[in-house]
């Protein structure tokens, strides 16, 4: 049974608790709650490891919470649209029993689009909108001070704002306000969502993970060592290692052979220690005194966890510095998986132009994807044959001939010169189309 920790102010969290039990019953709610958005930050730090996800009431939470530690694929807000904004307008009409024609609002800077056209239609409907954009680290007194300049120079009849505290303070001081919240629909399908990524999370975290493991020219090793029992002394130390790696794994460890191994365990297993994998290889490495590659597969079959392996440990093999190369059952490719230069791309595509130039210019799928992914990566709007060659491991005559091939097909375009020296050709710039 998952738990899932829900963040937000206590109203807030009270209506999620109440939509989200008459929805789920194979999950078990805790509730966080917090007066000041800052307090967020603690409540992360010490339960995270308690809980296997968080489901955060709005925006803010979300945002502090991701500046303080990376929440990957275990998170999610209620995502507001207009009907929140309007909804919340609304009720603080209705609680003053007249139209408002001015009115202040506050809304976090790097919000949603559709919260930002919300507050483009509420303009359209009422004579004076006067809006503040604030970021997380924000005073809450600050916004309160906002609103309440503004009713005092009789500016606004009234005042939208995002913290329960910042509208308390309001209405003690006598300014109408109301806070902006999402509407129950809102809440539903953000959860409903949310409960699909769960499941989806789950049956992805349970399938079969391979991971191929070959210390290279292990014959040579054998041949340079004097005695047998130095040999079997090594392949004993090799194999302890291995076993600590598949007790923190949960996997069973198969022995091919002249310096070959297979583990077996779970992808979830697999990817949550993918460190202490990256850690048992360099050990790996500086016992035998040679490089050693690591394959990872991922597959609902054994099978087909075993053949994603084979490539992936080919690939690493073919690597300068080998690292751990991954491939997923949906066929993306991870290479130097737990490295700062970790790139992500796929060897699949199913857009028939795009495959018909690839094969005029005889250029394969994942060449493309590779170079499209480390462009992203890097954000770049433009490179150099030579950065392309330094960042992906291999030689500038071949990068050069890989990028006038996706000029030809028109994939790729020169879009200037650079000159570094007096002496020697310019360096082209070139961009992907």
């Amino acid at each position: 049974m998952y738990r899932i920790g829900v963040v937000g102010p206590s109203s807030s969290v009270q209506r999620i608790l109440n939509v989200a039990n008459e929805m789920e019953q194979e999950m078990v709610f805790i509730p966080f709650t917090y007066t000041e958005a800052k307090e967020v930050e603690k409540i992360i730090t010490e339960h995270d490891k308690q809980v296997d996800f968080w489901l955060f009431s709005g925006y803010i939470p979300y945002r502090v919470a991701t500046k303080t530690i990376s929440l990957d694929e275990k998170s999610v807000y209620i995502y507001s649209t207009e009907s929140s904004t309007y909804k919340s307008f609304m009720e603080l009409v209705y609680s003053q029993g007249r139209l408002l024609d001015r009115v202040s609002i506050d809304i976090f800077a790097p919000t949603n689009v559709a919260e930002g056209e919300s507050v483009k239609q509420l303009q359209k409907t009422i004579t004076d909108l006067y809006l503040k954009t604030f970021d997380v680290d924000i005073d809450t007194e600050e916004l309160f001070q906002f609103h309440y300049d503004l009713w005092e120079q009789k500016k606004t009849d009234g005042a939208l704002t995002c913290y329960p505290t910042v509208h308390e303070a309001l209405s003690k001081a006598g300014v109408p306000a109301n806070v902006m919240s999402p509407t129950q629909i809102e809440i539903f399908q953000t959860m409903r969502i949310f409960f699909e990524k769960i499941k989806t999370s789950y049956y992805k975290d349970t399938q079969i993970g391979v991971v191929k493991i070959e210390v290279e020219d292990f014959d040579s090793i054998k041949e340079k060592m004097e005695k047998t029992y130095q040999v079997q002394y090594l392949e004993l130390r090799m194999k302890e290692t291995l076993i600590q790696l598949c007790e923190k794994i949960d996997g069973s460890l198969f022995e091919e052979g002249n310096g070959r191994y297979t583990i077996f365990s779970s992808r979830g297993a697999i990817e949550r220690e993918i460190q202490a994998l990256k850690e048992k290889t360099q050990f790996l490495s500086l016992e035998a005194n040679t490089a050693v590659s690591v394959g990872i597969g991922f597959g609902k079959t054994v099978l087909t966890a075993e053949i994603h392996a084979h490539r992936a440990l080919q690939q690493s093999k073919k690597k300068v510095e080998h690292g751990i190369v991954i491939i997923q059952d949906d066929g993306m490719v991870v290479e130097s998986a737990g490295q700062e230069e970790e790139l992500t791309y796929s060897y699949r595509t199913d857009d028939k132009n795009l495959l018909e130039k690839l094969k005029n210019g005889n250029i394969s799928v994942k060449t493309f994807k590779k170079i499209d992914a480390l462009i992203k990566k890097m954000s770049w709007s433009d490179f150099t044959t030579k950065e392309l060659a330094a960042n992906l491991q291999m030689g500038e005559r071949n990068a050069q001939r890989i990028v006038a091939e996706l000029c030809d097909i028109g994939l790729a375009e020169c879009i200037g010169e650079e000159s570094q020296h007096n002496r020697g050709r310019p360096i082209k710039i070139y961009r992907l189309k």
